[in-house]
């Protein structure tokens, strides 16, 4: 993308120079890759200046020329030979001095040098417009009329200096800066400096005599259509001025009408497009598709079948230009155009993007529209156009505005914690100086907490859609290169403080699971919905279907984790690595009764295989439950978890046994074998293992809750019970009453050995279990443990039916 640097200081008054301008920019994101010079005629008119012929003789050995002297404003006049009919003394002329080029226009470029023409010294040239290339004539010298002292460079005299232009790299998210007063914009962040769109306060309607009636039919690729009606222009060149700035920024001017549009496009960034009125059939646009295989005719000439999926802009009688991509041949604006439709439009990216790649077509305006352009700028660029092509090709607004926007494009509303935006940032910023950054870019404060401001974030701003964005925009004002580097230059680049955040949360836990031999994966969230077949219809049901999938294998957003993991031990299993222990934190999706999505992030873990290797040392061990338990248990534990009630497992699709943990009611996790079909199904003989967490609930309700206290000066007490119950009560159930009996001194329970066999009555389970006592006052008596130990004793027997084995 090219900026002119004279353009932008139009909309924004900045006292730094190109080079600076362009180090800002490039800070903030918009990478200037070359400053070059433009200038408006080759070689600028270096060297070129006003002069004043002082006297003028003719010459003695050539009936032709002159011998003239010339004040050129340096002290000395200079003698010079000259062969135009129409030199005479007194004239204000356009000298070119010694060592100055001259680029001619249609010729060869030569450079001035202090010669002798037939005897006589020559120190320069007189020149006509054509000799300096601005013009075609060379009837005869150039003669000025002007008060400029002797001197003057003559580009300034022409308004022909040279200007500095920017090459950005536009990245595809920055669709807000994709004009001049999009970089002016930011350039009013990155400054103190006021960005100011062009007036249109004069804009008025002379005449309701042209009116154009607009229907859109297809809303979702036209939220807005707007237009009016200038009659009575004359079709022609366009002024100096804006032939200028289009040629400065890569573009070859056309004619006023055409040259408009594109003046406006970059100036503001919203494309226009200018329809010959009288060719608009029935005094009517209808925005619409038509029939496939339909033929249109676009500017370039060529003949182009349209799909059912591109939008057209018709009239009573059929198409006359693509939908914010190209016009068509037969509605353009020919010399004989003597009355306008402007359109200006905010047509739908993804409709815009589609058809461009259907037809290989891309232009400056598709450019915009596939990325995103303001709807709000539409009603401002149309005024800005009428009132340019008043200015240039005369006429007059024949027509109110019309415009069509059924559905108003509402503002993002977003939330930013301070404190998050500081730790995202990695240094305190201040909460001031956010709100200038923001409101200086366009984004409006809607509310504000000691914690939390609320932004309004207006629809130019794409690419803002979350907290995490609004501190990116943050960022590039505020300026990367003034964050400060670590001493230690640690890779731990979020800045610290106390409360707990889920990246910190998550890279915890990740490396604790690792670091017990589990290798992490990542999996597509898209798969197979031929997975779920065997389930049945309520599991088919509830999937998510991808509209557009390139692959039948890759249909729908997975319901679960079990069959993506269950790939990848396929996959390693096959390749003959069966020992796995396996992690993967991940989304997966539903589709609920109302039609609405859930999506959610699990923690899943699965093992297969050995659980240690075969060694001379040790026999090998087949992984079992309760090397998994350990490790959800540990998991649930570091996210301070707390208490937590376990359940036998509801059998579900994919484990038929197993125990679940109830937080509040809620299940936190879930564990136990798969289901030996759902193995097979993915073609899986292993024994396989798992676990599912609940990450979304763990993480909101996790609190960094470690509180360091002295070691204690008493000592611990071990006490063991042997117990016989019925086989379906479970540990957690000792584990609960021991703890509701005795509050103050238990501080673990334990069970170390369980029996089952014919020393024991049929039904019946022993188990083993350690009793941990301390006081953190005083040294515990034997009259005090063994009153804890009958109560304990007495609970177990009076809820479970225990035995008491002594």
């Amino acid at each position: 993308m090219l900026i002119s640097f004279d353009w932008l200081k139009q909309l924004i008054h900045i006292d730094k120079d190109a080079e600076e301008v362009g180090a800002l920019l490039t800070g903030a994101g918009l990478e200037v890759e070359g400053i070059e010079t433009f200038d408006m005629v080759q070689g600028g008119l270096e060297g070129i200046v006003l002069g004043e012929v002082l006297t003028c003789e003719p010459h003695p050995d050539a009936d032709r020329l002159r011998i003239t002297t010339v004040d050129i404003g340096n002290g000395t006049p200079s003698q010079i030979v000259c062969g135009a009919p129409n030199v005479a003394a007194g004239q204000r002329v356009v000298v070119a001095t010694i060592n100055s080029t001259l680029y001619p226009t249609g010729g060869e470029a030569f450079k001035i040098k202090k010669s002798k023409i037939r005897g006589a010294v020559s120190e320069g040239m007189i020149c006509a417009e054509d000799e300096i290339g601005i013009g075609q004539s060379h009837a005869g010298i150039m003669v000025l009329d002007t008060d400029l002292p002797n001197g003057t460079p003559a580009a300034e005299f022409f308004g022909l200096g040279s200007d500095k232009v920017f090459e950005i790299g536009l990245t595809p998210n920055r669709a807000d800066a994709a004009s001049h007063y999009g970089v002016a914009r930011d350039l009013q962040a990155l400054t103190d400096a006021k960005a100011v769109l062009p007036s249109v306060k004069d804009f008025k309607v002379s005449s309701t005599s042209r009116p154009v009636a607009v229907e859109v039919e297809n809303a979702e690729a036209c939220p807005r259509y707007a237009g009016v009606t200038v009659s009575g222009i004359t079709v022609g060149p366009s002024p100096e001025w804006m032939q200028k700035r289009l040629r400065a920024i890569g573009l070859s001017p056309i004619n006023n009408v055409v040259d408009v549009t594109n003046y406006v496009l970059h100036e503001l960034g919203q494309p226009l497009h200018a329809f010959d009125a009288d060719k608009i059939k029935g005094d009517k646009i209808v925005v619409k598709t038509v029939d496939e295989g339909t033929t249109f005719k676009t500017l370039d000439g060529v003949e182009r079948k349209l799909q059912a999926t591109d939008l057209m802009i018709c009239d009573t009688e059929g198409p006359m230009a693509i939908g914010g991509v190209f016009g068509g041949e037969e509605s353009g604006v020919s010399d004989e155009t003597t009355s306008i439709f402007i359109e200006s439009a905010y047509f739908s990216p993804d409709w815009v993007r589609r058809t461009g790649m259907t037809h290989s077509l891309k232009t400056d305006a598709s450019f915009r529209f596939e990325r995103g352009t303001d709807p709000n700028m539409v009603l401002h660029a149309l005024k800005r156009a009428a009132l340019l092509m008043q200015e240039v090709a005369g006429g007059e607004v024949s027509s109110e505005i019309v415009d069509v926007y059924p559905t108003p494009i509402e503002n993002k509303i977003i939330t930013l914690s301070i404190e998050r935006a500081h730790t995202l940032i990695g240094q305190h910023v201040g909460a001031e100086r956010i709100k200038k950054i923001l409101t200086d870019l366009g984004v409006e404060v809607t509310g504000e907490t000691g914690e939390y401001i609320q932004f309004s974030v207006p629809p130019f701003k794409v690419d803002v859609t979350r907290e995490a964005d609004v501190v990116e925009e943050i960022l590039r004002i505020y300026g990367f290169n003034n964050i400060e580097m670590s001493e230690d230059l640690a890779t731990t680049y979020l800045a610290k403080f106390p409360k707990p955040y889920a990246e910190n949360v998550t890279e915890a836990i990740s490396n604790y699971i690792a670091d017990n031999d589990f290798h992490e994966i990542i999996t597509n969230s898209i798969t197979n919905s031929n997975y779920y077949q065997p389930a049945g219809e309520a599991e088919v049901a509830g999937l998510v279907r991808v509209v557009n999938y390139n692959s039948e294998d890759l249909d729908v957003l997975r319901k679960s984790m079990v069959f993506s993991g269950l790939e990848v031990l396929r996959r390693n299993i096959n390749r003959r690595q069966r020992d796995l222990k396996l992690f993967e934190l991940g989304k997966v999706y539903e589709q609920l009764e109302d039609g609405s999505t859930r999506e959610s992030r699990k923690l899943a873990l699965y093992m297969a295989g050995n659980v240690t290797a075969e060694s001379w040392q040790q026999q090998s061990n087949k992984s079992s439950f309760h090397d998994l338990a350990g490790v959800v248990q540990n998991v649930l534990r570091k996210l301070n978890a707390g208490d937590f009630e376990v359940q036998p497992l509801q059998p579900n699709s994919y484990m038929r046994q197993g125990i679940a943990y109830l937080k509040n009611g809620i299940v936190i996790a879930e564990l136990g074998p798969l289901d030996a079909g759902v193995s097979r199904f993915m073609e899986v003989k292993e024994q396989v293992w798992y676990a599912e967490l609940n990450w979304d609930y763990l993480l909101k309700k996790y609190k960094d809750n470690l509180v360091a206290e002295e070691l204690p000066k008493f000592p611990e007490v071990r006490r063991d019970l042997s117990l016989v119950l019925d086989k379906n009560v479970t540990f957690d159930q000792i584990r609960h009453i021991a703890f509701r009996t005795e509050r103050k001194l238990l501080q673990d329970v334990n069970v170390f050995d369980v029996y089952e066999g014919d020393k024991i009555a049929p039904g019946k389970k022993a188990y083993a279990i350690s009793f941990t006592l301390l006081d953190k006052q005083q040294t515990l008596t034997d009259k005090v443990i063994d009153s804890t130990m009958n109560r304990l004793m007495q609970q177990f027997e009076k809820q479970l039916g225990a035995l008491i084995r002594k």
